[in-house]
């Protein structure tokens, strides 16, 4: 029985470890692979362990010794997991490490938007607090939360910790999710459509997988549907968003300003056209990774392939073939 880990130098970076991993089986722990040693390394294992690694049906269906796929993460849009229920082997997830650290990015991103600390305190070392003739100064429009409407596109774990801090804020929230269930306890509070939300937030947070239904759910139609005034928050999946109709919408004043974590192809290309548009913060991709979080996910992992070694999967995500 041999463990393959195909990236994960992220993971365990500044202090954290895989340590936990090794007296399951024979492992081989490697920070990243390329296409090719991913087709190569897991070829030779039974159990493999990916954060962001591509697991396409190639792969799965001439890895003629593998049983079981962990992912290193919530979402497992990395994995073929039909290939992987045709075979019959289990892939399993992290459904819950990075709550509190995905929702305290997307505040943090949004202050931003609010206040441009960043570019303020940059000013101040530069001279030009100094240099002003009144007491302060402001480079940007400053935006009070308070009052504001908060439109979450996701009500799972992630959107209802963000709709609980913008509560906090004295924000109203409008949520669209897959299950209407489990109303939160605090209010304003409704349960509204995208087409709704869109047209009354003042802030669009993005908290939903990246499915064949929400793929490219962010386009040029429906940003015309948002208030000029808004901001849009990504925390999600690059795939959401149509990055030039983004870009757009940003550099006509169509939309007020936009933050994202993620993007479609990560790291960044330099031909990106967030990178070039108005008002559009950008993150590599790290609300994901306090070293808590890290952390938690490490555990989590090591505990669903030892799960699976007893012969009891857990957080499986894709039925059998048939099932």
């Amino acid at each position: 029985m041999k463990i393959v880990v195909l990236d994960g130098y992220t993971l365990a970076a500044d202090g954290n470890s895989w340590d936990a991993l090794l007296p399951l089986a024979e492992v081989e722990i490697y920070h990243r692979s390329s296409p090719p040693e991913v087709a190569e390394r897991a070829g030779k294992a039974s159990v493999i362990i990916t954060n962001k690694a591509s697991i396409p049906t190639a792969v799965i269906e001439g890895s003629s010794q593998l049983r079981f796929i962990a992912v290193s993460a919530t979402g497992f849009d990395c994995v073929d997991v039909l290939a992987a229920s045709r075979r019959g082997i289990p892939v399993s997830n992290v459904p819950e490490y990075g709550t509190d650290s995905v929702a305290q990015l997307t505040f943090a991103l949004l202050l931003e938007l609010c206040h441009h600390v960043g570019r303020h305190a940059d000013a101040v070392r530069d001279g030009q607090w100094t240099r002003a003739p009144d007491f302060c100064f402001w480079k940007t429009p400053l935006m009070e939360l308070a009052g504001k409407t908060l439109g979450i596109v996701g009500f799972g774990r992630i959107g209802r910790r963000v709709g609980e801090l913008a509560h906090a804020f004295g924000m109203n929230i409008l949520a669209h999710g897959r299950s209407l269930s489990a109303f939160p306890t605090y209010r304003p509070f409704t349960w509204t459509s995208v087409e709704d939300l869109f047209s009354h937030a003042h802030i669009i947070s993005l908290h939903c997988p990246l499915t064949p239904e929400t793929a490219n759910l962010i386009h040029g139609a429906r940003v015309q549907q948002v208030r000029p005034d808004a901001f849009l928050i990504n925390t999600s999946r690059g795939g959401l968003v149509v990055e030039q109709d983004l870009a757009d919408a940003l550099n006509t004043g169509r939309l007020a300003g936009a933050a994202v974590d993620v993007v479609s192809s990560e790291p960044i290309r330099p031909d990106n056209p967030l990178l070039s548009a108005r008002n559009c913060l950008i993150a590599p991709h790290i609300a994901w990774a306090t070293r808590e979080a890290r952390r938690r996910l490490l555990e989590a992992t090591i505990a669903n392939v030892a799960s699976f070694l007893a012969g009891r999967p857990t957080n499986v995500v894709n039925p059998p073939a048939g099932g």
